[in-house]
């Protein structure tokens, strides 16, 4: 298996779209529209954070809302059914989300995760963080609608549940892992992403890899043109099946640092996902019961994050 690549320019765009997700649920996007030199802007950001102290880090350490700065060690993939991690992702982050000021509805109702991001004292940081999230913000309001259009989703249900979108800019840095490290120490435990998708950005290191239907992991070669984007649980639940959410896993065994600039593109939090009826007829029954996508998130980030599991009673 390789992970294909889609043109997102191409006339059939589509069909690439729905081949490369109902049978990889990966694959290298080119033709996104998104400025390189924004993308070498988010990545010099990226560095110059991590590079800070570590106390001026942890000033703006993760707060309940999400957003802040997430130490190694912090971070383990309990929920993977896929192996047992009882090891800590090696890799500090920087995660924003969308902002929301006092005024915006969301905080005014209390929603989950409804707030204001924090920001280190580090110029220009702020400025090309958020350029770069609203660039992909329009990207990926793009892939909704070439997604509604492929899975004919003609009544707008998808496209309704990301006003506004629920939004996550991760800027992670994986220290190099020893050659002779535990097999089970890992950047990223091998899981599946548990939201709509997941657009990434990822320097010239390597390190991603994919598992593949005969149970082997896959290499996912850097390209400096393309973004890697992959199928995250709730679409595979409202295409029933159809678009494939695949396992990975990061494995930085270079010797070098990595980094990487994930961007992941999920509906509302008040979103109810069930299978769309476009995914539904006398041969594919519904294949999932309704999730409330909240409750969901709740239920991932207690189970995954340090932060949340103290908030927990």
């Amino acid at each position: 298996m390789s992970v294909p690549v889609v043109d997102l320019r191409a006339t059939d765009v589509v069909e690439q779209m729905l081949h490369a997700y109902g049978t990889v649920g990966f694959a290298s996007l080119v033709g996104h529209g998104i400025d390189d030199s924004l993308r070498r802007e988010v990545f010099a950001a990226s560095a110059a954070f991590h590079a800070l102290p570590l106390e001026q880090k942890m000033a703006i350490e993760l707060d309940a809302n999400h957003r802040g700065y997430i130490p190694i060690d912090t971070s383990t993939d309990r929920t993977s059914t896929l192996a047992v991690v009882t090891k800590p992702n090696q890799s500090a982050s920087f995660m924003m989300m969308r902002e929301d000021g006092p005024e915006s509805p969301d905080v005014i109702a209390g929603r989950f995760l409804a707030g204001a991001n924090q920001w280190p004292e580090l110029g220009g940081f702020r400025t090309v963080l958020e350029r770069y999230h609203d660039a992909m913000c329009g990207l990926g309001h793009r892939i909704v609608r070439l997604f509604a259009r492929g899975l004919g989703d003609a009544d707008g249900a998808l496209e309704h549940s990301f006003a506004p979108p629920t939004t996550w800019l991760r800027l992670l840095h994986y220290p190099p892992v020893p050659a002779d490290a535990p097999p089970d120490l890992y950047g990223s435990a091998p899981h599946n992403d548990f939201g709509f998708i997941t657009i990434l950005a990822q320097d010239e290191v390597g390190g991603l890899q994919v598992l593949d239907r005969d149970g082997a992991w896959i290499d996912v070669p850097p390209r400096s043109d393309a973004f890697v984007m992959n199928v995250g649980d709730m679409l595979h639940r409202w295409s029933n099946g159809r678009l494939l959410s695949t396992p990975h896993r990061v494995h930085n065994r270079s010797g070098r640092e990595r980094y990487s600039v994930p961007f992941f593109f999920d509906p509302h939090v008040s979103t109810v996902v069930s299978p769309l009826p476009c995914c539904i007829d006398d041969e594919h029954p519904a294949r999932f019961e309704p999730i409330e996508f909240e409750a969901f998130l709740r239920h991932e980030l207690t189970t995954s994050y340090d932060r949340h599991r103290a908030d927990t009673p």
